[in-house]
């Protein structure tokens, strides 16, 4: 691990033990990520969000979301593996506008699922969880492949649910491409609603982590800039649940 990787990846872990969240530049995360493992798919990675299904869950009727989900797991002494598809599901407290109901989404693609890509993202969450944890765990971990889509006078919501927390322990939100969209601001708020930070993902590999246990997050709509074209937020949200 280089020096840089070294000191981003202990910003990344006092800023959580501090304050529940952190928030991490592209590149410096790229470089992390890239010193527990290989990022060579990261072009095909990108491009599979161009094939997301739409989300047909939206209580508010909404047809901006487009997504994709699986489930893996890891068990101590072992790596990380895909388990059989099944649905995600968050409670009416956690989720009060699509939760309470099983939703099955479209399983993330065979060849992104086991790729390099996702592979190193999931390999550097368990390292860093496990310790944030500080102690080696079972962990339930879901990955979604989330688009949001903005169309001119019509926003799209990355969390149409509001400010919330997803049930979890742990979250990363990375960022995978944006295009021709403005805002889309995330902000974190402790359990008090007092308002801790905020951080807008703008450049691939930009990301928010947060302890879910201690604080929410939200983001604000997204806006399309140029009327006609195409405008969108891509990102990968993995979830890490202690078993």
């Amino acid at each position: 691990m280089t020096t840089a990787a070294r000191a981003t990846s202990q910003a990344i872990t006092s800023g959580i033990d501090t304050d529940g969240f952190a928030f991490v530049h592209g590149a410096a995360m790229r470089e992390l990520l890239a010193s527990h493992g290989p990022l060579t798919d990261w072009p095909a990675f990108a491009d599979s969000w161009d094939h997301l299904a739409l989300d047909t869950y939206m209580a508010d009727g909404g047809r901006y979301r487009k997504r994709r989900h699986a489930v893996f797991s890891a068990e101590p002494g072992a790596p990380v593996t895909r388990s059989p598809h099944q649905p995600h599901f968050q409670g009416l407290d956690y989720n009060p506008l699509n939760g309470g109901v099983a939703r099955w989404f479209e399983p993330i693609e065979p060849v992104i699922g086991r790729g390099a890509s996702l592979t190193t993202i999931l390999g550097f969450c368990r390292e860093l969880f496990d310790g944030l944890a500080r102690g080696v765990f079972r962990w339930k971990i879901e990955v979604h492949q989330f688009r949001i889509e903005a169309r001119y006078g019509e926003d799209g919501r990355p969390t149409p649910e509001g400010l919330h927390r997803d049930g979890v322990n742990f979250v990363l939100v990375l960022l995978i491409n944006r295009r021709n969209i403005a805002s889309g601001v995330t902000t974190i708020h402790d359990r008090h609603d007092r308002a801790l930070g905020s951080f807008t993902l703008t450049d691939p590999f930009d990301a928010a982590l947060v302890d879910d246990t201690r604080v929410a997050h939200g983001v604000t709509p997204v806006e399309a800039i140029e009327p006609g074209a195409p405008a969108y937020r891509d990102v990968l949200v993995v979830t890490f649940l202690r078993g």
